[in-house]
């Protein structure tokens, strides 16, 4: 369909508009975090001698290099295990269609409306009772179970819609189940497992109210729930606020803009390959 030249203009300027509002508050941000410290960044106005040296301080003054790797440990402790346990499910719920699967995928779809915030105090009990409070467990468990509504749905959408064809071709080569699973449906999967991927590493990375509510330590922390002790100790700064906010804002914003189009891909890719 060809689109007449002031149809094109529109667009364009719609997707510029558009990018501008997105851009706003980091360029602010980033604005704010060079004024000299102590100062009351104004809107927009770029410093006359740019403060780089607040990143440094920032990443020092709230012990980054800690909270990174507290942040890697626990997405390493979440995401595999969410995606391994979601596609095995989703081929169970949506391929093999097992007995009672529609009422399991029903309480799956019950579990979607709930939010953190509604679920956060039967939590906190459950891991105190286990033992697990003040530590990355208590943050990598319930992240797991907190997912799984989502991850299963997600996976369960793609394997609903890979063609039955695929599957009787593979069983008369005489593949098992488990074959079945791991050397056809997987690699046709792919692009959703990676998309999934993407979209829990970007949620544990960003997580902040169980960070807050079961961890004490900062250190064990991931980086969003560092955030909200950093500013509650330097809320009357906030220039250093602005750059520790770029800082754990910058992982976040590497990762999608790497693998943005494995996610793209998965939400255009048909099942078949033609």
């Amino acid at each position: 369909m060809k689109l007449s030249r002031r149809e094109q203009l529109t667009g364009r300027l719609f997707l510029v508009a558009l990018v501008l509002v997105t851009l706003l508050p980091f360029v602010s941000m980033l604005s704010a975090a060079l004024q000299p410290r102590g100062s009351v960044p104004a809107g927009l106005a770029w410093p006359s001698d740019p403060q780089w040296g607040n990143f440094v301080d920032a990443f020092t003054v709230a012990n980054m290099s800690a909270l990174l790797r507290s942040s890697l440990l626990i997405v390493a402790g979440v995401v595999p295990v969410s995606v391994l346990v979601a596609t095995m499910a989703g081929f169970g719920l949506g391929h093999l269609r097992v007995p009672g699967g529609r009422f399991v995928f029903l309480l799956f779809l019950l579990g979607l409306t709930l939010p953190f915030e509604a679920v956060i105090t039967p939590i906190y009990y459950q891991v105190r009772d286990l033992g697990l409070l003040n530590t990355r467990w208590a943050i990598i468990l319930p992240l797991i179970g907190l997912y799984m509504p989502f991850a299963v749905f997600w996976m369960r959408a793609h394997f609903v819609n890979v063609p039955q064809e695929i599957a009787d071709a593979a069983r008369v080569d005489g593949s098992t189940t488990w074959q079945l699973f791991w050397r056809v449906q997987v690699p046709l999967a792919r692009p959703a497992i990676a998309s999934l991927t993407i979209l829990l590493f970007l949620w544990t990375w960003n997580q902040f109210l169980l960070a807050i509510v079961l961890v004490d330590d900062p250190g064990k922390r991931t980086m969003a729930g560092a955030l909200g002790a950093f500013q509650g100790q330097w809320g009357t700064d906030q220039v250093l606020l602005c750059a520790g906010s770029l800082l754990i804002l910058t992982p976040v914003l590497v990762v999608f803009l790497v693998f943005q189009r494995h996610f793209i891909k998965a939400l255009l890719q048909g099942s078949v390959k033609g």
